[in-house]
């Protein structure tokens, strides 16, 4: 049965982060009114400023780990946890709390409402993959006790509640296994490399590639991740489905396209590999073209463009005296 306008409602925990704040925005494009909630731990306020002046748009700062009243919603997405690896290295017992505690809370939030549940996993619950590319079907090679593991462990198991309130409760659970996505609103220094090497190409530093620069990744676009996400919550689907582009670029030929894209006098310089870095991150999404008729649009060099006003802006914006 189609949802009546009163019942188009969704909450989006962490909505004030990167994707979570471009998620408000298509649903919002897709007539839901929304409520995000965020504790502003990595959220911004920036990123939803657009969106204050629209009635159909709230804001609520508040730990999704504690319970909230939110009424009659359609949809939970559960988007809250830091993300990067300079956030959940300074952050790693929060980012542990909201994969459990906050997963469980917006479970119990989804079952109480009758909603429908998207938990926001990631291609780190792959870890230093010996498969390639990743199909969802794959357990991961994760190290459960290294310095990744408080991200890594976190959403393998936020998967686990998820499919166990699917099992045990009858909770209409999705699984979105996301691979690195970039775009405007990301932070500038949150370590993740588009942003790294943005930040360094911009201030004439030389961009840090870390090993030989040959170990791989797949760049998605965020109007294109967002359109993934909205095709999924769509579905009945309760498995795992990866949301990716399978173009795969070394860490060495990213480097360059950034300093092509900026045109940059930038050089690269190369500093020892980080532990349990994965060598290869590439997503089977064989399963989301059939599935979700998906397929990402933007390719790393239009994205890259796309981009590089907002990473002017926010490099400048660093830069000014306090």
């Amino acid at each position: 049965m189609k949802a009546t306008t009163k019942t188009r409602r969704a909450l989006v925990t962490g909505g004030a982060g990167f994707l979570g704040s471009h998620l408000c925005d298509g649903l919002l494009g897709d007539g839901y009114a929304v409520i995000a909630a965020d504790n502003l731990v990595t959220g911004r306020l920036v990123n939803i400023d657009h969106l204050r002046n629209d009635s159909r748009f709230e804001f609520v700062e508040q730990d999704v780990c504690r319970p909230g009243e939110w009424g009659a919603l359609e949809y939970v997405f559960h988007f809250a946890s830091p993300a990067s690896p300079v956030d959940y290295a300074e952050h790693g017992i929060e980012t542990l709390r909201v994969g459990s505690y906050g997963t469980f809370e917006a479970l119990e939030t989804a079952l109480r409402c009758g909603a429908k549940f998207m938990m926001a996993s990631t291609s780190e619950c792959y870890g230093d993959p010996l498969v390639h590319p990743q199909t969802e079907t794959y357990w991961g090679n994760v190290n459960p006790i290294g310095p990744r593991s408080v991200y890594d462990e976190a959403k393998r198991f936020s998967e686990a509640v998820t499919m166990a309130y699917h099992r045990y409760h009858g909770v209409d659970t999705r699984i979105l296994r996301i691979f690195n996505t970039y775009g405007p609103r990301m932070q500038i220094n949150d370590g993740r490399v588009i942003p790294n090497f943005m930040w360094q190409a911009l201030r004439g530093e030389n961009l840090t590639v870390y090993g030989d620069g040959s170990q791989t990744r797949s760049f998605c676009y965020v109007s294109d991740e967002v359109d993934g996400i909205l095709r999924l919550a769509r579905v009945v689907e309760h498995d795992p489905v990866n949301i990716g582009n399978p173009a795969e670029f070394s860490i060495l030929e990213c480097a360059r396209k950034v300093i092509a894209t900026t045109e940059s006098r930038s050089q690269i310089k190369f500093e020892p590999l980080p532990q349990d870095d994965p060598k290869q991150r590439c997503p089977d999404i064989s399963k989301a073209k059939r599935l979700l008729g998906w397929d990402p649009k933007v390719d790393l060099e239009s994205g890259l463009n796309l981009s590089l006003e907002y990473f002017r802006k926010a490099v400048a914006e660093r830069e000014q005296p306090a």
